[in-house]
């Protein structure tokens, strides 16, 4: 005759929750959001609020002064107007090489799929030497451009060309796995009813696809306002015509103008900063059109 030994409640409800410790990984909530505010601290909060508060040492005109002379709005010009070149082109290359790499099979299919990351590994200084040797008007590519009559590098075309090559693997990455997802059914009953192929696209496709691309079209737009490495060895650097806003911040700071040099910092800061939440709104719209997946 067995007798049945009294659980107490106490231990019932305690063993569920050392079951639920004994899985977790990390330590608990509080030294994991303590750490976490530390390290943000260190190396985001602490380096802004520098920027903000050297910045502060100037009056409103001196700040105004800074920030809208006509060297440095030329070069906010330059440097928006080219990311958004660059995001364009991107955006619509980007997509076709995310189409081919997801829906063909071909010979060097994963050489090809590795080097739509080179922009990520190479060093930008390299970057831009190596577009500047090709593009330039002995360069292996610039100088069929140059019989034209067509200069591709040291002017805002050189620019637009380096941004290109380093916002490329922000929209390939972006689509590549919204494309693997797409089910494929989808497609063959738009052809079953009748529909064309660029109706199949345009109806069926780019509705599934389009948050990521606008992802990767700002992913790509912030990246490229901020790039300095890889522009300056082809862009020139004329002033007025091919300064990009980091090459000012950089001349500043050259110039012991450490003020001046923050005060256009923090209009870049504020403009990337609008660029992110643009970016979170985006992806929260494709989490939500995708279902919530």
């Amino acid at each position: 005759m067995s007798t049945a030994v009294p659980t107490s409640p106490t231990l019932a409800k305690e063993s569920p929750r050392k079951a639920r410790s004994s899985k977790r990984v990390l330590p608990g909530f509080g030294l994991t959001l303590g750490y976490t505010i530390f390290y943000l601290s260190i190396i985001v909060l602490i380096p802004l609020v520098a920027l903000l508060s050297a910045s502060f040492t100037l009056t409103w005109g001196q700040f105004w002064n800074a920030v809208a002379s006509p060297a440095v709005v030329a070069s906010y010009k330059l440097s928006f107007s080219m990311s958004f070149v660059a995001a364009c082109v991107n955006v619509v290359f980007g997509m076709l090489i995310a189409w081919v790499l997801v829906r063909y099979q071909f010979p060097g299919k994963k050489v090809v799929d590795a080097l739509v990351d080179l922009p990520f590994a190479l060093p930008t200084a390299v970057a831009g030497i190596s577009l500047s040797a090709l593009y330039a008007g002995n360069g292996w590519i610039g100088q069929y451009f140059e019989s034209l009559g067509i200069q591709m590098a040291y002017n805002p075309k050189g620019i637009a060309i380096a941004l290109i090559f380093i916002g490329l693997p922000f929209v390939v990455r972006t689509v590549q796995p919204v494309l693997e997802d797409f089910e494929k059914e989808l497609e063959e009953a738009a052809t079953s009813l009748g529909a064309s192929r660029w109706q199949i696209f345009y109806k069926v496709i780019l509705p599934h696809i389009g948050p990521a691309l606008l992802t990767g079209f700002a992913m790509a737009f912030a990246r490229a306002v901020g790039e300095y490495g890889s522009v300056i060895f082809i862009a020139g650097n004329i002033p007025m015509v091919s300064e990009i806003t980091p090459l000012i911040i950089m001349a500043k700071l050259d110039q012991h103008d450490l003020a001046g040099a923050t005060a256009v910092a923090v209009v870049m800061l504020l403009i990337s900063f609008v660029l992110l939440l643009l970016i979170n709104a985006l992806q929260a719209w494709q989490r939500k059109a995708q279902g919530g997946r």
